[in-house]
C-alpha cells in the first residue's frame, strides 16, 4: 500500500497528458524541467529541505546496511561477497539516486555528489560487456535469489530484470539533467540498447514483455533526451504486446491473469485489475506514448482505467491497492480501512 501512494498524483497527471492529440514528437503540453524550478514556499519548501537533509541520507544509509550498493561492487568485483537481498533490490538503488539528482541540482551538496559518484561508477563497473546488468545473475548466476529464471529474460513475469533498468534509466536521465556528465546515462544507453536489441517484432527477438512494467516510462524518458526513436517504439512495442499470447505465454499470478494487467491488449482494457503498482506504471508509460505518437485507441482506453479509478478504486486520501494482501486493485467501492 506504501509503494502505491507515491505513484498516484504522478499517474493521475501523467493519464492527463493524452488529452489531445500533439502537434509535434512531444508532449502537447511542455512540462518544464526540475532544472528549472526553485520551491521555497512555507509549505513545501520545509518538506524539501527534511527531504535532503533526512530523507536521501538515511535512504542511501538503508542501501547500504541492506547491501543494495555493495551488490553493484560485487558484482563489479571491487568487493569479495554475494548477492544480498531480493531479486529487485538493484531498483530501490536506482531509485535513489534519482531523487539525490533532483535535490543536488536545487541545493548542491558535496557529501552527498561524492556519495553519488561512488555509487555511480559501482553501477558502471557492474554491468557486463554488452550492457546487461542484474546484479544477482552477475554475482552468481547458479545461485539466484527466489522468483528469477536460470537464464537472463528466462522468469520475467516475477524476476524484474527489466522492471529494475527501467529505473536506472529514470535515474540516469535526472543525473544527466543535474550534473551535465554523461556517465550514468550511457550506462543506460547502453542497457536499452542490449533491451532493443533483444525484444521486438523480428524474427529471432523474443516477444515477452515486463512482467512489471517501468522500463515503457524510462525508455520514453531516454528518448526525450537522446532523440532515438528507437527508445519510443521499444515502449510501444511493451505495450502493444501486452495481453497478446503471440510467441509467449500470457502472465499469471497464483492463477490469475490480471495480476500483471496481461488479461487483455492494453488498448481493450476498461478496469484498473491486478497489482496496483504494476497497473500505475503500465498507465502511464500509456499515457507517455498516448501523448508522444498520437495514438488515439490509448487515449480511451486511458480514459475508461481514469474513470474506473476515480469512479470507486481511490482513497480519499489518493491512496490505491485495496487489496492489501497482494497490493492489487479490489472490486470497485471496495476500499476497507486496512
Amino acid at each position: 500500500m506504501k509503494r502505491v501512494l507515491g505513484l498516484v498524483i504522478a499517474t493521475l497527471a501523467a493519464l492527463c497528458v493524452a488529452a489531445e492529440k500533439p502537434e509535434r514528437g512531444d508532449y502537447p503540453l511542455t512540462p518544464v524541467p526540475f532544472t528549472e524550478v526553485r520551491v521555497d514556499d512555507p509549505f513545501w519548501g520545509p518538506r524539501l529541505e527534511t527531504n535532503r537533509t533526512a530523507t536521501i541520507p538515511y535512504a542511501i544509509r538503508m542501501c547500504e546496511e541492506t547491501g543494495r550498493i555493495d551488490n553493484f561492487a560485487v558484482a563489479a568485483k571491487l568487493k569479495a561477497g554475494k548477492f544480498v537481498g531480493y531479486r529487485y533490490n538493484d531498483s530501490d538503488v536506482f531509485k535513489v539516486l534519482e531523487a539525490a539528482a533532483y535535490s543536488l541540482h536545487v541545493h548542491p551538496d558535496p557529501g552527498l555528489a561524492a556519495k553519488v559518484d561512488q555509487i555511480v561508477s559501482y553501477i558502471a563497473a557492474a554491468q557486463e560487456p554488452d550492457g546487461y546488468l542484474y546484479t544477482p545473475r552477475t554475482i552468481d548466476p547458479k545461485s539466484m535469489p527466489p522468483r528469477t529464471g536460470p537464464e537472463r529474460w528466462s522468469f520475467l513475469e516475477q524476476s524484474h530484470e527489466l522492471y529494475n533498468v527501467g529505473h536506472m534509466y529514470e535515474a540516469a536521465v535526472a543525473h544527466f539533467a543535474a550534473t551535465g556528465r554523461r556517465t550514468f546515462l550511457d550506462g543506460a544507453i547502453r542497457n536499452a540498447d542490449l533491451v532493443c536489441r533483444t525484444f521486438g517484432p523480428a524474427p529471432a527477438q523474443r516477444k515477452d514483455v515486463p512482467g512489471h512494467e517501468e522500463i515503457e516510462i524510462g525508455l520514453v524518458k531516454l528518448y526525450r533526451v537522446t532523440g532515438d526513436e528507437k527508445y519510443l517504439r521499444q515502449a510501444a512495442w511493451f505495450l502493444d504486446q501486452r495481453g497478446r499470447a503471440r510467441g509467449r505465454k500470457l502472465y499469471t499470478y497464483d492463477g490469475d491473469v490480471t495480476y500483471a494487467q496481461d488479461h487483455l491488449p492494453v488498448a481493450e482494457q476498461r478496469e484498473a485489475v491486478g497489482h496496483a503498482v504494476r497497473a500505475l506504471y503500465l498507465y502511464s508509460g500509456m499515457a507517455d506514448v498516448a501523448a508522444l505518437t498520437g495514438n488515439a485507441d490509448y487515449w480511451r482506453a486511458l480514459d475508461r482505467l481514469w474513470g474506473s479509478i476515480v469512479g470507486g478504486k481511490i482513497y480519499v486520501t489518493g491512496g490505491l491497492g485495496a487489496a492489501g494482501a497482494n497490493e492489487a486493485f479490489g472490486p470497485p467501492v471496495a476500499l476497507p480501512e486496512k
